[in-house]
């Protein structure tokens, strides 16, 4: 199916490195049967030319080809490493925006110490060192006009993007150049940290049998049944299980847990740039339109994504009460 034929990189970089260690191992033997036993004869027999000529040539033969062979397998061993080093290594960073919100109208806009909180998010996305670029994606004039004065790349989006996924959609399909990571960069989250995107992208980079990556910390339990502050939960190796507003897992007291470490889902995610293409024709899913998160979309769908745990402080900003929040938390830090 031709939305997941990019997951097929997989195996045909383990079929690549298979077929490598196999010809190296034939080389070996090849080399091994190389000894000529034929020719270490005792001092009492006689030696029989025949013989000898055909263990030459034999000889011979079997020192063509294990060299071929060695040839071939580390050309294979080359190219097998070249592409795992260069696997979805070009990265782009968008920063979704919309005006028209239903929780805080004019978000992205809003002043946080003197910039507007979009500035404060672009300003730190600029300094993570796995980013190619960095755009905002917006589908109104307002905001991309501010973005250009302080120097950002801006595409301009449909309003009929459903989500910052379906945003970022649009803007990599509008992009000049090609990218293998698009980095999803909530413009709510004005004191993001350039080392989580990093994480994120390279937790991409090296799990290759997942589509999208994201970042959880601890959740503080004063927003354990905050519906704003969404709740993951992860197997052992990492890998998303469930995305909630509310608490998960949940135990039959029906209270918070003090002694259990609960995730809170930090905002920012990574796409396989192939997945996100499709991700917009995939149909809404009922978890998802339940819960209203669109990573909900991307597990239903049979898909794998994976988490890393960071140590962050600060939220994000969902209601205008937060914005007073984070300003304190700034100043509170000596943060400008």
């Amino acid at each position: 199916m031709n939305d997941r034929k990019y997951i097929n990189k997989k195996n045909s970089k383990q079929s690549t490195h298979h077929t490598c260690t196999l010809i190296c191992t034939v080389a070996h033997r090849s080399t091994e049967t190389m000894t000529p036993k034929s020719l270490c004869t005792s001092s009492s027999s006689s030696p029989d030319h025949g013989e000898f000529f055909m263990s030459t040539k034999s000889l011979i033969l079997h020192g063509l080809a294990a060299a071929a062979a060695l040839a071939v397998g580390a050309h294979a061993y080359f190219f097998y490493h070249r592409s795992i080093n260069k696997f979805r290594s070009r990265v782009i960073g968008i920063i979704p925006a919309r005006f028209a919100s239903s929780r805080f109208e004019g978000k992205p806009l809003v002043n946080i110490l003197g910039k507007p909180m979009i500035q404060r998010t672009w300003e730190r996305a600029k300094l993570a060192t796995t980013l190619d670029c960095v755009v905002v994606a917006t589908d109104d004039e307002k905001i991309a006009e501010c973005c250009r004065g302080f120097g950002a790349e801006v595409i301009m989006t449909a309003e009929s993007c459903r989500n910052g996924a379906e945003r970022c959609s649009e803007a990599l399909q509008k992009l000049k150049k090609k990218y293998d990571i698009v980095v999803n960069i909530q413009g709510d989250e004005p004191l993001i940290e350039p080392e989580i995107i990093d994480g994120i992208v390279k937790a991409l980079q090296t799990t290759p049998d997942a589509v999208f990556s994201t970042a959880v910390t601890s959740l503080k339990p004063e927003d354990a049944f905050d519906p704003n502050r969404v709740k993951c939960v992860v197997d052992n190796r990492g890998y998303a299980i469930y995305f909630s507003r509310g608490l998960i897992p949940f135990n039959k007291s029906g209270k918070a847990n003090l002694e259990f470490p609960y995730n809170l889902h930090l905002g920012i995610q990574s796409y396989d740039s192939e997945f996100l293409k499709i991700y917009p024709d995939l149909t809404p899913t009922p978890l998802q339109l339940e819960e209203d998160l669109e990573q909900l979309k991307v597990l239903e769908n049979g898909y794998k994504m994976k988490v890393i745990k960071v140590d962050h402080d600060a939220h994000g900003v969902d209601t205008p009460e937060d914005v007073a929040k984070i300003e304190k938390f700034m100043r509170e830090r000596n943060l400008s």
